[in-house]
Protein backbone atom coordinates (compact mmCIF):
# COMPACT_ATOMS: atom_id res chain seq x y z
CA UNK A 1 0.00 0.00 0.00
CA UNK A 2 1.16 3.51 -1.21
CA UNK A 3 2.10 5.96 1.95
CA UNK A 4 -0.32 8.69 1.45
CA UNK A 5 0.92 12.10 3.04
CA UNK A 6 -1.46 13.04 5.67
CA UNK A 7 -1.95 16.82 6.80
CA UNK A 8 -4.24 18.44 8.66
CA UNK A 9 -6.15 21.25 7.48
CA UNK A 10 -6.94 24.42 9.32
CA UNK A 11 -10.65 23.15 9.65
CA UNK A 12 -9.44 20.15 11.67
CA UNK A 13 -9.62 17.46 8.77
CA UNK A 14 -6.91 15.45 7.38
CA UNK A 15 -5.70 15.91 4.00
CA UNK A 16 -4.78 12.37 2.43
CA UNK A 17 -7.57 10.27 3.41
CA UNK A 18 -11.17 9.29 2.53
CA UNK A 19 -13.59 11.77 4.31
CA UNK A 20 -17.20 10.17 5.28
CA UNK A 21 -18.91 13.34 6.96
CA UNK A 22 -21.00 11.93 10.41
CA UNK A 23 -24.11 14.04 11.62
CA UNK A 24 -22.86 12.55 14.89
CA UNK A 25 -21.23 15.18 16.43
CA UNK A 26 -21.18 18.59 17.51
CA UNK A 27 -19.06 22.03 18.55
CA UNK A 28 -16.76 21.29 21.87
CA UNK A 29 -18.01 23.11 24.45
CA UNK A 30 -16.31 26.18 25.47
CA UNK A 31 -13.65 26.04 22.86
CA UNK A 32 -12.22 23.38 24.07
CA UNK A 33 -9.40 21.87 22.87
CA UNK A 34 -8.34 18.41 22.30
CA UNK A 35 -5.97 17.01 24.94
CA UNK A 36 -6.43 13.37 25.29
CA UNK A 37 -6.45 10.72 22.41
CA UNK A 38 -8.52 8.03 22.29
CA UNK A 39 -8.18 4.03 21.09
CA UNK A 40 -11.14 1.86 20.11
CA UNK A 41 -11.82 -1.15 18.32
CA UNK A 42 -14.70 -1.98 16.02
CA UNK A 43 -15.78 -4.29 13.49
CA UNK A 44 -19.08 -4.93 11.98
CA UNK A 45 -20.86 -6.94 12.29
CA UNK A 46 -18.80 -8.17 15.45
CA UNK A 47 -15.54 -10.59 14.12
CA UNK A 48 -16.45 -9.56 10.33
CA UNK A 49 -14.09 -6.91 8.34
CA UNK A 50 -14.47 -5.00 5.65
CA UNK A 51 -17.44 -3.94 3.75
CA UNK A 52 -19.66 -0.22 4.64
CA UNK A 53 -20.96 -1.32 7.81
CA UNK A 54 -19.19 1.23 9.88
CA UNK A 55 -19.03 4.05 7.45
CA UNK A 56 -23.49 3.24 7.65
CA UNK A 57 -23.46 3.26 11.37
CA UNK A 58 -21.61 6.59 11.96
CA UNK A 59 -23.82 7.64 9.32
CA UNK A 60 -27.38 6.95 10.96
CA UNK A 61 -27.63 4.75 7.32
CA UNK A 62 -27.55 0.82 8.88
CA UNK A 63 -29.93 -1.16 7.91
CA UNK A 64 -31.08 -3.10 11.12
CA UNK A 65 -32.47 -5.96 8.17
CA UNK A 66 -28.83 -6.82 7.06
CA UNK A 67 -27.11 -9.00 10.15
CA UNK A 68 -29.09 -9.82 13.56
CA UNK A 69 -26.55 -7.92 15.82
CA UNK A 70 -27.58 -4.66 14.17
CA UNK A 71 -31.13 -4.75 15.38
CA UNK A 72 -28.97 -3.99 18.80
CA UNK A 73 -27.23 -0.96 17.64
CA UNK A 74 -29.20 0.72 14.52
CA UNK A 75 -30.43 3.20 16.62
CA UNK A 76 -27.01 4.40 17.93
CA UNK A 77 -25.92 7.88 17.03
CA UNK A 78 -22.07 7.56 17.28
CA UNK A 79 -18.95 8.39 15.44
CA UNK A 80 -15.74 8.43 15.56
CA UNK A 81 -13.15 11.10 14.42
CA UNK A 82 -11.02 8.59 12.51
CA UNK A 83 -11.08 4.72 11.54
CA UNK A 84 -8.38 2.64 10.49
CA UNK A 85 -9.07 -0.30 8.68
CA UNK A 86 -7.28 -3.74 8.43
CA UNK A 87 -5.64 -2.83 4.62
CA UNK A 88 -4.07 0.71 7.16
CA UNK A 89 -6.78 3.00 4.51
CA UNK A 90 -7.85 5.93 6.70
CA UNK A 91 -11.46 7.46 7.30
CA UNK A 92 -12.07 10.84 8.53
CA UNK A 93 -15.62 11.51 9.77
CA UNK A 94 -15.75 14.24 12.12
CA UNK A 95 -13.03 17.50 12.42
CA UNK A 96 -10.47 17.03 14.94
CA UNK A 97 -11.84 20.68 15.86
CA UNK A 98 -15.47 19.07 16.83
CA UNK A 99 -16.54 16.84 19.30
CA UNK A 100 -16.99 13.19 17.68
CA UNK A 101 -19.12 10.64 20.01
CA UNK A 102 -17.59 8.16 20.39
CA UNK A 103 -16.54 7.39 24.04
CA UNK A 104 -19.91 7.58 25.77
CA UNK A 105 -20.62 7.87 29.65
CA UNK A 106 -16.45 8.87 30.24
CA UNK A 107 -14.13 9.95 32.13
CA UNK A 108 -10.58 10.39 32.86
CA UNK A 109 -8.40 11.81 35.91
CA UNK A 110 -11.85 13.26 37.13
CA UNK A 111 -12.98 15.03 34.08
CA UNK A 112 -16.16 13.37 32.86
CA UNK A 113 -17.00 13.52 29.57
CA UNK A 114 -14.02 12.48 27.44
CA UNK A 115 -15.77 13.16 24.15
CA UNK A 116 -15.60 16.93 25.02
CA UNK A 117 -11.72 16.87 25.25
CA UNK A 118 -10.62 13.77 23.18
CA UNK A 119 -9.90 12.74 19.73
CA UNK A 120 -11.24 8.91 18.90
CA UNK A 121 -9.85 6.78 16.89
CA UNK A 122 -11.29 3.58 15.52
CA UNK A 123 -9.03 0.50 14.91
CA UNK A 124 -11.03 -1.78 12.61
CA UNK A 125 -10.55 -5.33 14.90
CA UNK A 126 -11.77 -6.91 17.86
CA UNK A 127 -10.77 -8.02 21.37
CA UNK A 128 -9.70 -11.81 19.80
CA UNK A 129 -7.32 -10.55 17.22
CA UNK A 130 -3.96 -9.33 16.60
CA UNK A 131 -3.87 -5.83 14.47
CA UNK A 132 -2.14 -5.47 11.40
CA UNK A 133 1.11 -3.52 10.69
CA UNK A 134 -0.22 -1.27 8.50
CA UNK A 135 -2.70 -0.21 10.78
CA UNK A 136 -0.20 0.16 13.38
CA UNK A 137 2.07 2.53 10.69
CA UNK A 138 -1.14 4.67 10.05
CA UNK A 139 -1.46 5.17 13.77
CA UNK A 140 1.22 6.05 14.44
CA UNK A 141 1.46 8.37 11.81
CA UNK A 142 -1.52 10.13 12.47
CA UNK A 143 -0.70 10.02 16.08
CA UNK A 144 2.07 11.83 15.48
CA UNK A 145 0.60 14.45 13.36
CA UNK A 146 -1.62 15.20 16.06
CA UNK A 147 0.42 15.52 18.49
CA UNK A 148 1.94 18.47 16.69
CA UNK A 149 -1.34 20.38 15.88
CA UNK A 150 -1.98 19.54 19.54
CA UNK A 151 0.92 19.63 21.70
CA UNK A 152 -0.81 18.61 25.33
CA UNK A 153 -1.67 15.06 23.66
CA UNK A 154 1.36 13.61 25.34
CA UNK A 155 2.33 10.32 25.46
CA UNK A 156 0.52 9.73 28.70
CA UNK A 157 -2.43 11.31 27.36
CA UNK A 158 -3.00 8.35 24.91
CA UNK A 159 -5.52 5.93 26.31
CA UNK A 160 -7.74 3.04 25.29
CA UNK A 161 -11.60 3.25 25.54
CA UNK A 162 -10.84 0.61 28.41
CA UNK A 163 -9.31 3.21 30.66
CA UNK A 164 -12.09 5.96 30.36
CA UNK A 165 -14.96 3.85 30.73
CA UNK A 166 -13.34 0.53 32.04
CA UNK A 167 -17.21 -0.74 33.57
CA UNK A 168 -18.11 -0.66 29.96
CA UNK A 169 -16.06 -0.95 27.84
CA UNK A 170 -12.68 -3.75 26.63
CA UNK A 171 -11.39 -2.08 23.44
CA UNK A 172 -9.00 -1.97 22.02
CA UNK A 173 -8.77 -4.75 23.67
CA UNK A 174 -5.78 -7.54 24.68
CA UNK A 175 -4.71 -7.61 21.29
CA UNK A 176 -3.56 -4.31 21.17
CA UNK A 177 0.15 -4.20 21.26
CA UNK A 178 0.40 -0.69 23.29
CA UNK A 179 4.39 -1.06 23.80
CA UNK A 180 4.77 -1.95 19.60
CA UNK A 181 2.98 1.25 19.48
CA UNK A 182 4.92 3.19 22.22
CA UNK A 183 8.14 2.25 20.55
CA UNK A 184 7.07 3.39 17.15
CA UNK A 185 5.65 6.81 18.66
CA UNK A 186 9.33 7.35 20.12
CA UNK A 187 11.47 6.25 16.75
Amino acid sequence: MENPIFKINQDGWLEGCRHVCSPNSDDRPGGIAPDLLVIHNISLPPEQFGGSYIDQLFTNSLDSAEHPYFLKIADMRVSSHLLIDRTGALTQFVSLGNRAWHAGESSWQGRANCNDYSIGIELEGSDTQPFTDEQYAVLTRVTLLIQDVFPSITPDRILGHSDIAPIRKTDPGPYFDWEKYKIKLED
